[in-house]
């Protein structure tokens, strides 16, 4: 029993120093600890909420407490037909996602003025399947949030790694 519980502790030492994160799990500077999300619709800040906690970030309840603040000003949703059928019903579409945002420091300093992240995605439509493929679009969705975020995280990630060099 003894040994059983020797091997499991020397496991767990070797599975940490391996550098073995959890899937979705981003290695963040010291300033990307507490983060307010100022904006945003409700997948959005779904998608920012749930990266941030697997980064083990705490979201801050004020831009008071936050070292960081995440200004979202608008965000714009695409659907557009790229082929049809004979019959003339769409084939093929492209979702297309567009968010502005702004990275402001614990004192409204602008560490990253207003830029935009473009996110864009094809998918087939399978007019025998028309329930599943409005779930297969609710999906892509949710991924193109998520894209989006890990894109403005390694913005503001490479912005507080050059002002720590300087």
């Amino acid at each position: 029993m003894l040994i059983k519980k020797i091997v499991i502790v020397v496991f767990a030492f070797y599975l940490t120093a391996c550098g073995f994160h959890l899937r979705g799990a981003l290695d963040l500077p010291a300033g990307l600890k507490d983060v307010y999300l100022d904006g945003g619709s409700d997948m959005f800040r779904d998608q920012f909420k749930r990266v941030m906690e697997t980064s083990s970030v705490q979201l801050a309840n004020s831009p008071e407490h936050a070292g960081l603040i995440v200004h979202i000003f608008n965000e714009d949703n695409r659907r557009q037909i790229l082929s049809l059928s004979s019959g003339g019903a769409a084939n093929e579409f492209e979702l297309g996602y567009n968010v502005q945002f702004e990275v402001l420091d614990s004192h409204s300093k602008v560490l990253l003025a207003r830029e935009s992240m473009d996110v864009k995605r094809d998918y087939f439509n399978n007019q025998q399947a028309i329930l599943a493929k409005d779930n297969e679009e609710m999906t892509i969705r949710g991924e193109m949030y998520q894209q989006a975020v890990r894109g403005i995280v390694s913005r503001i990630r490479v912005v507080l790694e050059s002002s720590n060099v300087k």
